[in-house]
């Protein structure tokens, strides 16, 4: 067998020495550990607070092909239409019936001034394949977009992202 060096024998000598006689602590009267309590089950989130149809389907006139909030410059209007601020999302309306892409267009300018976006994309298609050829959610959904209190305007899309069958829209920064 190995011995231990003789310096580590002589610090154990010392260790002895220094704490003397020692004696085991007498059984001590203690309650064994048990396992924690269980956590409670996560509750379901709450559900979202309902977004108000606030949108109205009459427009006594055509939307029109842009649309620019009160008391902002017109270099607004000419950023936007040049791709001043990028697409930071996108939502497609087609295929759908007018109180679907109107509860669809309301969701989705909500949740995107919640997440504090400021240029978003809306596809609502030319109406090429409509009966009568009457771009009807075209004409709607610009209608909407000038009723949403969150849009500070819109215009078209550039034609790589779907030109006059789609809007850019600028919307208000909430914080």
């Amino acid at each position: 067998m190995n011995k231990p060096p003789p310096q580590e024998a002589d610090d154990a000598a010392l260790f002895r020495a220094a704490a003397g006689a020692v004696e085991p602590l007498p059984e001590q009267n203690r309650i064994e550990p048990h396992k924690p309590p269980r956590k409670p089950l996560p509750r379901a989130p709450a559900p979202p607070s309902a977004i108000p149809d606030t949108l109205s389907d009459f427009s006594a006139e055509t939307a029109p092909d842009e649309f620019l909030r009160n008391g902002l410059s017109r270099m607004t209007l000419r950023k936007l239409r040049r791709g001043h601020w990028p697409v930071q999302a996108s939502l497609d309306l087609h295929g759908n019936n007018s109180d679907a892409a109107r509860q669809l267009l309301q969701e989705f300018l909500h949740e995107a001034a919640q997440r504090g976006l400021r240029c978003v994309l809306v596809i609502h298609g030319k109406g090429m394949n409509s009966r009568g050829g009457e771009a009807v959610l075209r004409k709607l959904a610009r209608h909407w977009l000038t009723q949403h209190p969150h849009v500070l305007g819109y215009c078209d899309a550039q034609p790589k992202e779907g030109g006059s069958g789609a809007v850019l829209v600028l919307l208000k920064v909430i914080k």
